[in-house]
């Protein structure tokens, strides 16, 4: 086994990983040294091509199709270079000072997290699309919001040089997409930091990672390692853990720290998604630009969120009910479809957990609450209403039954989708903005880490990602999960006697 040392090492390299990254390069100036390790593999850019059934494998964990426990929702989450931030669609929006104050996390202030969202918006380039840069598929949910009555605003999105590609999931061919792999992570080799890919953390010992080094399969995307395939020890003064919701609570757990982190793995959420499709009469612009610039925040008052979307054909045939001649006149139907993306901003409640199996892989439990469920019907509701305002002719709600709605339909929505037609495992449900199981708090027996990321009782540890929140944020968390690890990274630094 080989051994290596250096002063910090980062696990994980997206929005938190990437952020302490950058963050270290002052370390390294002052002649420490600096560590990011990445499970993933760095692509070059020739290798993103767009292609739905290639690039999920080399982007995504499980190739975006990691179930849970009971298999009744899937969760999409990164594992590459520059984490979930080279797969999301760039939505940049601060943390809503009601959910923060709500945390109640000592040292924690809204005021201060807007400031560090703030500077990260501008590093990476945010902006509002102009107007010739909004296709169809967001200009009708515009029109049918205003029609249907409900307010509706731009999202703020991280490109520079966007060609309108419309595949921000599947990482940018055109490389306009600023996540961590385009800003902080150069940012950071250039300042020194070392980022080594293809290199998992088995598990952590006191001030140890254990890693293991894995080669490319033949015809696998992704360059090699920069370390030679095998096992290492890697010790470190301190070491940041920032591999996600689910990878980080899985390593700390692994690791043997639950004896003494009760609250370890607890307190997950994820914002359970359904995809609704509505068919205009004309072919509409779905697959071409920016695939989401609008949403509906009702999150507050109902529970619930809707975005504009575009899937690619096969997760949309994945997530319409059903089989058969009508499933298949609405694929047929594909250069017609206007899409929306409901969203459940649900709670931390206790059986919502991420364990970890025998042989150490991530278990995530997930039960869907009555909340949840209320909030996924009324989102439903919403988006059926501004499709068929938006002049769709037919529209298809998992939560109605049969599924697929008539503007006959549409003077009786709240008859026609109900809760009772939500049944796990039939209607397929998926999450992609995974928080909780370190959450931030007062001390070992409410959270496992204090408002700086530390670990309770653990010196050398830190968490720095979307695992830190104590609840749902209730919005996309890229630049709430950036700004956290902003502060953890400037305390490691103050911590360490390092200017910064």
């Amino acid at each position: 086994m080989t051994e290596r040392s250096y002063d910090v090492v980062v696990v994980g390299s997206g929005a938190g990983g990437g952020t302490v990254a950058q963050r270290l390069v002052p370390l390294v100036e002052a002649g420490g040294r600096a560590l990011v390790l990445e499970q993933g593999a760095r692509l070059g850019a020739a290798e993103f091509d767009g292609g739905e059934l290639t690039m999920p494998p080399a982007l995504y964990e499980e190739s975006g199709g990691f179930l849970t426990a009971d298999g009744t929702m899937t969760l999409a989450f990164g594992r590459t270079y520059g984490g979930s931030t080279a797969v999301y669609t760039g939505t940049s929006l601060e943390p809503p000072e009601r959910v923060i104050r709500g945390w109640d996390v000592p040292g924690l202030e809204h005021a201060d997290l807007v400031r560090r969202t703030a500077r990260y918006a501008s590093e990476n380039h945010v902006r509002l699309l102009p107007d010739e840069e909004i296709n169809d598929n967001n200009r009708l949910f515009v029109e049918g919001c205003r029609r249907a009555g409900y307010a509706c605003r731009q999202f703020p999105v991280n490109v520079d040089g966007c060609k309108g590609s419309s595949l921000c999931n599947l990482g940018c061919p055109n490389q306009a997409k600023q996540g961590t792999n385009r800003v902080q992570l150069p940012r950071a080799e250039a300042g020194g930091v070392e980022v080594v890919t293809r290199a998992e953390a088995l598990r952590l010992e006191e001030g140890t990672v254990h890693v293991r080094v894995g080669a490319p399969r033949p015809g696998e995307k992704g360059g090699p390692s920069e370390w030679e395939p095998g096992d290492y020890r890697v010790r470190a003064g301190t070491v940041v853990v920032a591999g996600g919701a689910v990878g980080t609570s899985a390593l700390l757990l692994r690791s043997g720290l639950g004896a003494r982190l009760p609250r370890l793995g607890r307190g997950f959420t994820c914002h359970p998604a359904l995809i609704l499709v509505a068919e205009h009469p004309r072919e509409i612009t779905n697959d071409v630009g920016h695939p989401k610039s609008y949403y509906v925040d009702r999150a507050e008052e109902e529970g619930w969120l809707l975005e504009t979307c575009m899937y690619f054909p096969f997760v949309t045939a994945k997530n319409l009910t059903g089989f058969g001649p009508e499933h298949g006149a609405l694929m047929r139907a594909f250069p017609r479809l206007q899409m929306i993306l409901v969203l459940a901003a649900d709670r931390a409640v206790e059986g919502n957990r991420v364990t970890v199996d025998r042989h150490g892989r991530p278990v995530v439990h997930y039960g869907f609450t009555d909340e949840v469920v209320r909030g996924l019907a009324g989102a439903t509701r919403a988006a059926a209403r501004i499709f068929f305002a938006a002049g769709a002719v037919r529209v298809h709600a998992p939560l109605a039954d049969p599924p697929l709605l008539s503007t006959e339909d549409s003077g009786r929505l709240d008859e026609r989708i109900r809760e009772e037609h939500f049944l796990p495992g039939r209607v397929s449900v998926s999450a992609a903005h995974l928080m909780g199981g370190c959450g931030m708090g007062r001390d070992a027996h409410d959270s496992v880490t204090d408002a700086w990321g530390r670990v309770h009782g653990v010196p050398w540890l830190r968490v720095a990602d979307s695992s830190l929140f104590p609840d749902s944020v209730e919005i996309n968390p890229y630049l709430t999960v950036m700004a956290l690890a902003d502060r953890v990274g400037e305390r490691l630094l103050e911590d360490l006697g390092t200017p910064s």
